[in-house]
Parts: C-alpha cells; structure tokens; sequence
C-alpha cells in the first residue's frame, strides 16, 4: 500500500518563549530564550509526512503579510506539493504564540487569521488531485463546514480519512464525522467528544467506546508520553510510549505523531505497526527543541532507532 497524503489544515507561525516557570496573573518576568518557526497543526502533520518521505500535497491559507511567502516557501523546501496554498488579501497570517517552562510543558494561543478562510470550496477546486490521494488529514484549526466537507469528500470517492479533533471544539458536531476513517483525539478531547471521564485506562476506553457505539470506525488515543490506545468494535490495543528519551520541549509532539502515522501507514496498511513507529518518531521529536524543526528525516529517524536498540 503506497500512496499521497493530502493534509487539510492549518498554517501557523510558531512565536515561541522558553521560561523557567510561566508567570503568575499580572506578573512581568524575564524569558531566557526566544524563537520564531513555522507552525500549526496542519502543516506539522504535513512536514512530519514529508520529511519521512511521503507525497504530501497540502491545502492552507496564508495571510498577504511578511509571513505568507515564507511559509509557502517552507512547504516547498520540504518538498510539499503547495500548489494549494492559497493567499487571502487583507488577512493576517495565523500565529501561535507559545511558552515552554522548564519541565518542557507548554500552553499556546493561536490567532487563527487566514485560516479561516479555507472554505469547502477550496477542496472543491483541488478535487482532481485530492481524488489521488490515499489518505486526507483534517484537524479543528480551520472551519468546520470545510472539515466536515473534507470527510464527505473522503467517503464519496473512497478515500480514508483522518480526524485530529484538536483544539478541542464544543461546537464540533460528531454526527458530521462519522464517516472518517480514524479519529485520532488526546485525553482532553476525547473527554470533550463523549462527555465522560478521562482520567484512568478503564475510562478513556470507556469514553472511546461510546464514538464507537455512534459509529466512528476506529479511534486512536493519544496519551503522552504513556503511549496510546486503539479502540475498535471488535479490539482494543495499549500502545505504550518510549522511556528511553527526555522531554526536552513536547510542542508539537501530537503532529509528529499524526503526520508520522500518516506516513506509515500509506506506506504499508498496517495500523498497529504504524502506530508504533509514530509512538518512537513522536518520541524523537521531543528530545529537541522547536516544532517542525525536531521532525526528524527518515535517515535521521532510523538513527535515533539504531541508538535507542528499538
């Protein structure tokens, strides 16, 4: 099983601040360390594809500011098909502004800009070349009209499809997303999804259970450095994680985990063995610093392997 990927999403300029400990409630503290990278849920999972060796086409939108270029130059460079990515006059591009403290936990905000003019249309203007694809990646960083118009895209023309229910939506209407091939929530957001607890194994496949009793055909838990849980009709599967590594920043850890999936599993149909493949790569790109630029090469990945004896 070989195939493209098409990526649905969202676009994003990283502002990062590592600190100590993040500040208190009108507090002025002093930052040691700053950094700018390129960004957003979409485009992690797209260049954590790509820098595995995936044919990634990518659907965004970018503001007409000094950010929009650069980003699309940056899809280019990591051999993105951007043919799709689109400018929106007048618009900001998004932002997310991200602070890291010491234990290597992080809080965002995401100024969502352009983005939010990805419309259903735009995946109707790429449908020729979305119809190629084996597998379209969606996450919650763009309308939802046009998410839930990616996934009827999906299922019309027989193409599987990903949902990262990530940021967590309130208003998300699951009865929309049924027809997804894989729903690929945190803790957080699965707890959002069913209403229920989320605190203990038992009730995170609880919780996982109860999309699947709506009909969602596989849903995949992603649980941090503990691992992940498979969650099917007929299966239930603990993916554990990797201790063998220190958290040096765990910001995007969930996209490298996603669009690392996305890779393997195009590349060889194997769920299980892809998610644990995605559980290492995801566990690589925590030991350094940055978003897309911890997203290790598929050279730099099978190294990491060989030095950890996995």
């Amino acid at each position: 099983m070989t195939g493209r990927i098409a990526v649905i999403g969202s676009n994003m300029v990283d502002l990062v601040t590592y600190t100590d400990r993040m500040p208190r409630k009108g507090e002025t503290i002093e930052a040691p360390e700053f950094s700018m990278g390129f960004g957003g849920k979409g485009s992690n999972q797209a260049v954590a594809a790509a820098r595995l060796g995936a044919d990634v086409m990518m659907l965004t939108k970018v503001g007409d500011d000094m950010f929009g270029p650069n980003t699309r130059q940056n899809y280019i460079n990591n051999g993105i098909d951007a043919r799709y990515v689109d400018t929106v006059p007048g618009a900001s591009s998004g932002v997310a502004p991200i602070f890291v403290d010491s234990s290597a936990e992080n809080c965002i905000f995401i100024i969502k800009g352009a983005n939010e003019q990805l419309l259903p249309s735009d995946v109707d203007k790429a449908a020729e070349d979305l119809k190629q694809c084996h597998l379209i990646v969606l996450q919650l960083e763009i309308p939802l009209e046009t998410v839930y118009h990616a996934i009827e895209f999906g299922a019309r023309h027989g193409i599987q499809t990903l949902l990262n229910p990530a940021p967590a939506a309130l208003d998300l209407d699951l009865s929309q997303c049924l027809k997804a091939s894989f729903l690929f929530p945190n803790e957080t957001e699965l707890a959002t999804l069913s209403q229920m607890p989320t605190d203990t194994t038992t009730q995170v496949v609880a919780a996982a259970r109860s999309l699947i009793a709506k009909g969602i055909k596989t849903v995949v838990v992603t649980l941090g450095k503990k691992g992940a849980m498979l969650v099917t009709q007929d299966h239930e599967e603990f993916i554990p994680g990797c201790d063998r590594v220190k958290a040096l920043d765990t910001t995007g850890a969930g996209d490298a985990y996603i669009g690392s999936f996305a890779h393997f599993y195009v590349a060889s149909g194997d769920l299980v063995s892809s998610l644990k493949k995605a559980t290492l790569y995801a566990a690589d790109a925590v030991t350094k610093p940055g978003t897309q630029k911890s997203y290790a090469s598929a050279d730099e990945f099978a190294a990491f392997c060989k030095r950890h004896g996995l």
